[in-house]
């Protein structure tokens, strides 16, 4: 077992603390890697503070992972020592059911295996990326390509995907108009992501506050929900809406916005229900649906799209010692639009 630093959350509502987690040993098809950045998510504040269900702590968080592999394991043949990788939101699946044989082992029907807070199929609980390494059988580590940043590279494994994945599902491209609810870490990667597809992407934000920022993303139209002539303004106008945001929405007025067979997506998750009006969803054959992130096929495409159209979050690089901090901040929307801890701070 390999003893290295970490951050960790004690309880949901204590500070998070240096700490120390144990790595398993390097196995046949295991991967070990020198983690650089780790990208701060929404989901990982949700999880420390019990919102989202109960929490096995002392846990680690973090699942937006980049480094440098050190070791790897004798049959391992996807990565090499040297090599610029990456881990996601999971790190094993089943691989024997229908959807994992599909490549899409976020949907295990099993259960994948999250990257931290998850049992893994060895019976210990994972712990995540805030740590100075990790060790992930090859089979879930991606390759992050030259042209992406280190340190921008980490919020791709979870917001990128996130908003790739229906995207690309739902057909996001030239001739569709795609609106993003929110203009956060999730939001900000779905206007940069839909704009690189060719679709004409409008932003829907309580406010005018980032109009500039979401404009220079690739958004031609920005308009504020606090607005309510918004609502009747874009009334069956687009053909997907991605909703970021992990707070309750007026799912009638959204609903409302989509034309005849539009889709609304949400990859926000907040803590309650969204009451969905079913009338709502009647007069344009209008559909509701969630999406989780994206299988590790997809996942890879993702980051082979952001290399080559230049797509990347924007970011503000922190020390370890500013977790704190930077949660305060998330909660608060203070970032524009997502924090990455440099994990040498850490060491």
């Amino acid at each position: 077992m390999l003893t290295v630093n970490a951050i960790a959350a004690t309880s949901a509502t204590d500070p998070l603390v240096r700490a120390t987690v144990e790595r398993r040993d390097v196995g046949p098809r295991d991967v070990l890697i020198e983690i650089r950045y780790a990208g701060i998510c929404h989901s990982d504040i949700h999880t420390v503070r019990g919102e989202w269900g109960k929490v096995p702590y002392p846990l680690t968080v973090g699942h937006e992972i980049v480094g440098v592999v050190t070791e790897v394991g004798a049959e391992v043949t996807r990565h090499a020592v040297g090599d610029r990788v990456g881990v996601g939101c999971m790190v094993n699946s089943c691989r024997e059911c229908e959807n994992c044989k599909a490549g899409l082992e976020q949907y295990c029907t099993g259960g994948n295996v999250g990257t931290y807070a998850s049992v893994d199929r060895d019976g210990t609980v994972t712990q995540g990326g805030y740590s100075t390494h990790v060790v992930v059988d090859q089979d879930f580590v991606l390759r992050v390509p030259e042209a992406i940043r280190y340190e921008a590279a980490a919020p791709l494994l979870c917001a990128g995907i996130t908003t790739y994945s229906p995207l690309a599902h739902w057909n996001a491209g030239p001739g569709k108009k795609v609106a993003v609810v929110g203009m956060g870490g999730l939001g900000h990667m779905a206007v940069k992501i839909a704009a690189a597809m060719g679709a004409e992407v409008t932003v829907l934000s309580q406010t005018l506050g980032k109009k500039d920022d979401g404009l220079a993303f690739g958004a031609q139209h920005y308009y504020a929900t606090s607005d309510e002539s918004t609502f009747e303004t874009l009334k069956n106008s687009f053909d997907l809406i991605i909703n970021t945001v992990s707070a309750p929405i007026d799912m009638r007025a959204y609903l409302g916005l989509l034309r005849l067979d539009g889709t609304m997506v949400s990859v926000g998750a907040p803590p309650e229900p969204l009451p969905v009006p079913v009338f709502a969803l009647f007069g344009q054959r209008r559909s509701f649906a969630g999406s989780s992130i994206g299988g590790i096929a997809e996942t890879q495409e993702m980051l082979d799209f952001c290399a080559e159209h230049n797509v990347a979050p924007e970011v503000e690089v922190i020390s370890a010692d500013a977790v704190n901090e930077a949660y305060e901040r998330v909660l608060k929307s203070d970032v524009r639009y997502r924090f990455v801890i440099d994990v040498d701070t850490l060491r």
